[in-house]
């Protein structure tokens, strides 16, 4: 088995996997807080440190590119100043920007976090979360379109950050698209476009965002609460399969394509968790790279629960690794 794996891991390095979503500029400013504002009852924060880092759907595109595949990012940023800075950072790390589409509609999503004596205080956001303009739509949705007539494409992720970048039609376009071309689709879902991804190969919604996309409540997430819950979904969403997580729990995973024993939960790994920031992320990457690849569905949720409960000890959204990933599988499973 273990050989096995490393022929798996290797494979990765093959692939080309296309990230649609909202991408936006994580930044941060650290400081010393010594006293309180005489304006107002509020701490001041001395800044010593700036660092501006790439964020959203960015970090799956960082996760995909740890595992050794190549990640296209696809999305659209304002015409800004904070535009160039994305740009930069992508330039920085060896991203194309073929995907990317500036928008004099659109302003370049910033998270600014401010942090005293390593706390965070305040999170400042700048974004615009409306849905595209159908001009914006119809450019971007023919950008996509240009990379999938010019490229070999393993899989397509979408990243749904509720900022506006994915609407109801994207998503209905592009799938019709990958369909056609036999490309999987993996979706990391949000509250917005919650039921307007249909037909999707893999559908990745954690606990919570099960609950509130579907209307239901339960109390513990038990096989038979999961299994009645991934049936009412996939009754709506005709999605071949559902892939939810479960924080401490582990993940659920069904495959519609199945008849039998197409169902399974997958306990997490005992883990000295210090940030559960990006797990998400990283899950959906290489569940995404798995299902490129057409491994067996347990196997996906498999190695996807162990990458994300490693992500979980590091502290900050940092990309998996990949040599210890594999490691962990070959002693795990």
């Amino acid at each position: 088995m273990i050989m096995e794996y490393k022929k798996i891991f290797n494979q990765f390095n093959d692939l080309n996997i296309l990230i649609i979503g909202d991408i936006m500029i994580d930044s941060y400013m650290w400081g010393k807080v010594e006293r309180i504002s005489p304006e107002a009852p509020v701490p001041i924060a001395t800044i010593s440190k700036t660092e501006d880092r790439l964020g959203g759907a960015a970090n799956v595109a960082l996760n995909i590119r740890a595992m050794g595949a190549n990640p296209i990012l696809c999305s659209v940023v304002g015409s800004d100043p904070k535009s160039k800075t994305l740009i930069s950072l992508m330039k920085k790390l060896n991203m194309v920007k073929e995907g990317i589409l500036f928008s004099k509609e659109r302003e370049t999503t910033v998270k600014t976090r401010i942090l005293g004596n390593k706390i965070q205080m305040l999170r400042v956001d700048q974004e615009i979360t409306s849905p595209l303009s159908d001009n914006d739509e119809k450019e971007f949705l023919k950008s996509i379109f240009t990379i999938l007539e010019k490229k070999k494409i393993d899989a397509i992720i979408f990243q749904d950050y509720d900022k506006g970048v994915i609407t109801p039609n994207v998503i209905t376009e592009v799938v019709k698209v990958a369909k056609k071309k036999n490309i999987p689709t993996a979706v990391d879902p949000k509250k917005r476009n919650f039921l307007a991804y249909k037909q999707v190969t893999l559908f990745k919604p954690n606990l919570k965002e099960l609950k509130e996309g579907l209307k239901i409540e339960f109390d513990l997430p038990s096989m038979d609460n999961l299994v009645d819950a991934s049936n009412l979904l996939q009754h709506r969403l005709k999605a071949q399969m559902i892939f939810i997580t479960l924080s401490e729990n582990g993940v659920f995973i069904a495959d519609y394509n199945l008849k039998y024993k197409n169902m399974a939960i997958v306990p997490a790994h005992h883990r000295a968790i210090s940030d559960v920031s990006g797990a998400g992320d990283t899950v959906i990457s290489v569940a995404s790279l798995c299902l490129a690849l057409k491994l067996p569905f347990k196997t996906i949720a498999e190695i996807s629960n162990i990458a994300g409960g490693l992500v979980c000890e590091q502290v900050g959204v940092v990309p998996i690794n990949k040599a210890l990933l594999l490691s962990e599988v070959c002693n795990k499973l």
